[in-house]
């Protein structure tokens, strides 16, 4: 079983057969142009992936003022999706796009939500796939009508907004790491959202800064190493993620993961929902 990061030549053992045994699905994904995940992945993907939409696939319904830009969906419409792709309770499953896994882990979280632990992020994503010479596809895959996935809801895995309030103002032993970059951190530049800044008491770890300069994950040892030089860092508090919409928030996780770090939780709908209500508090520069 693959549960967090996964090499180009281990997928390619996976599916090089003519019955692939592992589903992979293509995450690929610009938030600046929703519809140009799905051209590139029309035009050329790793062969007999599926394509997920981070808005239509991974996303539910934005509530304005009052959710954040990407709310969970429901776990049954989810549930539906992940049986058209193929995925049943006893699938492996690889995921990739072309950032690294800035993406894709959103999916790989989210299985592990629903119970699935059979899945991986692809190591150097679609560009490790294309260096390696290996075959690229055109063909879509059908969507299944007969497959079913049961999902068993780990609902500890995540935290309501008035649980990160309470670690935010020391009522709660956790801590709250905030995936986005750094001058967005500190409230220097706000691009994507309409009030900068982070939660008051939050640490900040840039999901990117996992990955060393050609796009791949830093060995456990690194990775574990920046994550104990947080301040307040404790092993036994809770880690809580967070970034702008809950996307990235899932990169860190995964990178906690990697590191061997446990009781990881997701504030789902991150920056974006936290300042929906003018009463909560913001921190500025850290």
């Amino acid at each position: 079983m693959y549960d967090t990061i996964i090499n180009v030549a281990l997928l390619h053992e996976l599916i090089e057969g003519e019955l692939p045994r592992a589903v992979v699905i293509d995450c690929r994904f610009r938030l600046n142009d929703p519809e140009e995940g799905r051209r590139l992945y029309n035009s050329g993907h790793i062969p007999h992936s599926h394509y997920a939409h981070l808005d239509d696939d991974l996303s539910g319904i934005i509530v304005p003022g009052s959710s954040g830009r990407h709310p969970l969906p429901k776990v049954e419409d989810l549930s539906k999706k992940l049986g058209q792709w193929v995925i049943s309770n006893n699938s492996q499953v690889i995921v990739y796009d072309d950032m690294g896994g800035t993406i894709a882990s959103r999916l790989w979280w989210m299985l592990k939500w629903l119970g699935h632990d059979s899945v991986a992020v692809l190591d150097g994503g679609y560009q490790a796939w294309v260096e390696a010479g290996l075959v690229i596809s055109q063909i879509v895959p059908e969507l299944a009508g007969d497959i079913i996935f049961e999902p068993k809801e780990r609902k500890e895995m995540t935290v309501s907004v008035e649980e990160v309030e309470a670690i935010s103002k020391g009522r709660r032993r956790g801590l709250l790491i905030d995936a986005r970059s750094q001058d967005r951190y500190r409230g220097e530049v706000e691009p994507i959202d309409p009030v900068a800044g982070h939660i008051p008491g939050a640490v900040n770890m840039p999901h990117f800064s996992h990955l060393d300069e050609k796009g791949y994950w830093k060995n456990p040892g690194t990775i574990a190493k920046n994550f104990m030089a947080l301040e307040g860092m404790e092993l036994e508090k809770e880690m809580v993620c967070y970034c702008g919409s809950g996307v990235t928030a899932c990169f860190n996780a995964l990178a906690l993961s990697i590191a061997g770090v446990k009781n990881i939780k997701i504030y789902p709908g991150s920056w974006s929902h936290w300042i929906t209500d003018s009463a909560r508090k913001i921190g500025k520069k850290n």
